[in-house]
């Protein structure tokens, strides 16, 4: 029986995210996943907000992504663009991005790093014990590790076995989805009638024709068809447009669940096997990414005995309510579209609040996950929030705090002379930078805040420690996060 450090189900984006985490921490990881390549059937995600962005800037991969998307500065929410260009970020935009060039640029990337994927074999059982889990595989094969985290999708086999429950709505509407191609040019954007919002257009220049269309009645199961579309078309828009092709249908809900525990002893869960919610918004990948970045640095310093298996705890603790936030968020969205009087009367509202600045504001810092907050207790504004990208004077000149991260290692910056902490004792753990910086300090919602004289960051970005100056404290969250100091 092969045995590695960590296994993972599924090559999604969360999958392939969590992996990379975990070949940068040098942890050996092995991906399980069922499809033979990389290619996509069907819908998926298009596009990445600006937290995930500058995830994959924080790795030093993000202009791969950035070159091959399209910018978009306003996003949509109840019908009202926000605008994210106001945001307090590098990537203060949404990259439009077809989910499939996603998976290509993650599994390139993923190749690079040396990341060994078995596919065409999917898990389909394991046991776990007080040392690890055997995973059994679909080709009748097994394997060792001493966690398994399940990425596989809405329908997680590893979430099932695993007896983990996922709560949440049934759902209430059903859309079709395609990509076609008709013998007449359709009518482009978004029409409403009495039974919901339908759209239709290109996904480029010359491409195919993405329809979607809200159906009549909710249809809960089942592979829709050419004729299924094509009755679903003449019934919103009186024809069909010539429809002669379709490379693939689908059909989506509003269904929304919620595992209701990230983890059991030695199986955790990431991305959709997660969570599942309604599309609105786009938040669906990012947040899978997002919950990949928090656990592969945790999940990493555990396998190697640098912290204690409790750390992994603070995984569910902080994830979770993230993706509640996100289901809460993507299910007001589907309310909102509902057609009838009531729910417009709801809708204008909604519409009229979002006119107003500081709403706008706030709900753009949500869609985009740079609003998010750990709570990591009380302490100086940035304890728990993403560190800004700040332009940096070191000692070797010119450096970005996201520069700092490429390696995934945590980083303790000194942005003053005063204090005395003992830098010898972490030096082989954490990356120790003194720097100073000019310019305002400033956050999403927040906005500008007093500057801290030392930041403790974590290899996801998001700030552990801020003070002063090295006071009481620091070396408590040092150990708290990155386990006790080595003795030398």
């Amino acid at each position: 029986m092969t045995e590695h450090a960590v296994a993972i189900a599924g090559c999604g984006p969360t999958g392939m995210m969590l992996a990379a985490e975990l070949a940068l921490a040098g942890v050996d990881v092995v991906v399980v996943e069922r499809r033979s390549n990389q290619d996509l059937d069907g819908s998926r995600a298009g596009g990445l907000h600006s937290r995930t962005v500058e995830v994959l800037d924080q790795r030093g991969v993000a202009e791969r992504f950035i070159s091959e998307g399209k910018i978009h500065l306003t996003f949509p929410h109840s019908l009202v663009c926000l605008d994210f260009s106001e945001l307090p970020s590098r990537h203060n935009y949404v990259l439009g991005l077809w989910q499939r060039h996603i998976e290509r640029i993650m599994s390139a990337w993923i190749e690079e790093l040396g990341i060994r994927v078995l596919r065409g074999c999917e898990v389909v059982g394991f046991a776990q014990d007080n040392t690890g889990v055997d995973v059994k595989l679909s080709n009748g094969n097994s394997l060792r590790a001493e966690y398994l985290v399940g990425c596989d999708g809405g329908r997680s086999v590893v979430r099932k076995a695993a007896g983990i429950d996922f709560t949440g709505l049934e759902p209430s509407t059903s859309w079709l989805i395609a990509e076609v191609e008709m013998d007449q040019e359709p009518e482009a954007g978004l029409r409403r009638d009495s039974h919901g919002t339908h759209g239709m257009g290109r996904t480029e220049e010359g491409g195919p024709i993405r329809v979607v269309l809200t159906e009549r009645a909710l249809q809960r199961a089942g592979d829709p068809g050419m004729d299924e579309l094509r009755e679903a078309l003449v019934a919103v828009y009186g024809t069909d447009y010539g429809l002669r092709s379709a490379s693939w249908i689908s059909r989506f809900t509003d269904m929304t669940r919620q595992a209701v525990s990230y983890r059991k002893g030695r199986v955790l869960l990431a991305g959709d096997a997660a969570h599942i919610h309604p599309p609105q918004g786009g938040q669906g990948l990012n947040t899978g990414v997002q919950d990949a970045m928090n656990l592969g640095w945790k999940l990493a310093q555990v396998v190697k005995r640098t912290s204690p298996e409790s750390l992994l705890d603070t995984y569910h603790a902080e994830r979770y309510p993230v993706g509640a936030r996100v289901l809460r968020n993507t299910v007001a969205q589907v309310v909102l579209s509902m057609p009838d009087d009531r729910h417009q009367a709801l809708r204008a509202t909604m519409i009229e609040l979002l006119d107003t600045n500081e709403p706008r504001r706030r709900f753009a810092a949500m869609l985009s996950g740079l609003d998010i907050h750990y709570d990591l207790g009380d302490g100086h504004p940035l304890l728990g929030r993403r560190m800004p990208d700040l332009d940096l004077h070191t000692a070797d000149g010119p450096m970005r705090v996201f520069t700092l991260l490429h390696q995934g290692r945590p980083v303790l910056i000194k942005f003053e002379e005063r204090g005395n902490f003992d830098k010898s004792s972490w030096a082989d753990r954490i990356q120790l930078v003194d720097a100073s910086y000019d310019g305002k300090w400033e956050l999403p919602v927040l906005g500008e805040i007093a500057a801290p004289s030392v930041v403790l960051i974590r290899p996801d970005g998001y700030v552990a420690w801020a003070g002063d100056h090295a006071n009481a404290g620091l070396t408590e969250a040092l150990t708290a996060w990155f386990g006790p100091a080595p003795h030398h």
